[in-house]
């Protein structure tokens, strides 16, 4: 059975180790594609303590109003239509605005004064060069936004806090606090600031703001290239698992898999595992990836190797590090504690945010 499990108290863990890095921050959680993978129902209790969560679309947004969350919602690509600018008034959701369009539609429509779209988070291109106004851009908008009554928070994007080291996080820094210091001295003293993603709260910590906006960190992820989750305190919000479904070996000399990629030195004991990139698994892996097998006769496990090409629907491994009887139905987890979806992700050449987004409807999911 392929499985994947959730567990919410790792999710609480993570936000609170987010809430010790920025303790003068608002936190806007960030539960974009369904919840990077975990599913937003499953993820909302666990964010209670966060002051808002922070959506890619109207359609997460109102998910998550369905699903009972009262606080901030953040549409942070904002409305892509004068339509989805209504909805987001009739819902309380508040909307990034990054260009004139969205601008426009904010002047002609404006919500009532308790209205949560009343706050408007204004994006300024500090460098990402994807989203927002330019410097003159970010100054006129800004005027005519809180001379219209909207309450405002200036927000960017870092293009590399990954890497603490990268010389364009100096200036997408200055920047954002020379444009910020500028509106709070010509416009209104009360604009607000939100510069930090999850790289950004561990890299630069002198530079929260008001609000910061966790990602990945949320889910037990690493957001930087120096420094592991089991470093930062992080705690793996999921765990993939399957099954061996089958045992044989492989007599030396004989390949395993499509195009033959790998090859026995010796006889080799193998296994089956009901699990590929059908289920969300990378098809392209290294040969220094591996799972871990929990022998379901003795509970003990077993690190062994991924060998040959990931199928569709089956994974073959290395099992002459396990019992000899080594049972057909025990565990094998893909991801988890070990190995960790960032360790997984590296073998993959990719990234944990897409190997957490793209798994499938095909494992069973429970929540723990």
């Amino acid at each position: 059975m392929r499985t994947i499990t959730i567990k919410p108290q790792a999710i609480t863990h993570n936000l609170n180790q987010v809430k010790k890095m920025a303790p003068r921050s608002k936190v806007l959680a960030m539960v974009k594609s369904n919840a990077y993978g975990h599913g937003v129902a499953a993820v909302l209790p666990a964010l209670q303590q966060a002051d808002g969560i922070g959506v890619a679309t109207l359609t997460e947004a109102l998910e998550a109003r369905q699903l009972g969350w009262d606080k901030t919602i953040g549409l942070i690509e904002g409305a892509f239509t004068t339509d989805e600018w209504q909805q987001a008034i009739e819902h309380d959701i508040s909307c990034v605005i990054h260009h004139a369009p969205q601008l426009q539609w904010a002047l002609d429509n404006i919500p009532p004064a308790n209205s949560a779209t009343r706050v408007v988070w204004l994006k300024y291109n500090t460098g990402m060069n994807r989203l927002g106004f330019n410097a003159e851009g970010i100054m006129a908008a800004a005027k005519r936004l809180h001379e219209a009554g909207y309450q405002l928070i200036l927000a960017t994007h870092f293009a590399n806090a990954d890497d603490s080291t990268h010389p364009l996080n100096a200036m997408q820094i200055q920047r954002f606090s020379d444009v910020l210091s500028t509106l709070q001295e010509t416009v209104s003293n009360d604009i607000k600031g939100s510069l930090c993603n999850s790289a950004g709260i561990v890299n630069f910590p002198e530079h929260h703001y008001d609000w910061v906006r966790p990602g990945i960190i949320l889910y037990g992820s690493a957001p930087v290239i120096d420094k592991s989750a089991h470093e930062l305190d992080l705690q793996p919000a999921m765990d993939f698992s399957a099954q061996i479904i089958a045992l044989q070996t492989v007599q030396a000399d004989n390949a395993i898999g499509y195009g033959s990629r790998w090859t026995a030195q010796k006889d080799t004991k193998t296994a089956l595992v009901s699990v590929g990139y059908g289920d969300g698994y990378p098809r392209v892996i290294s040969d220094e990836a591996y799972v871990t097998v929990i022998d379901t006769a003795n509970d003990q496990s077993y690190r062994c190797a991924v060998i040959g090409r990931v199928a569709m629907d089956m994974t073959v491994i290395d099992v002459s590090t396990a019992p000899e009887d080594i049972a057909l139905d025990s565990k094998v987890i893909l991801w988890g504690d070990a190995p960790h979806v960032d360790e997984v992700a590296a073998h993959a050449g990719t990234i944990s945010y897409e190997l957490l987004c793209r798994l499938s409807i095909r494992p069973n999911r429970i929540q723990v």
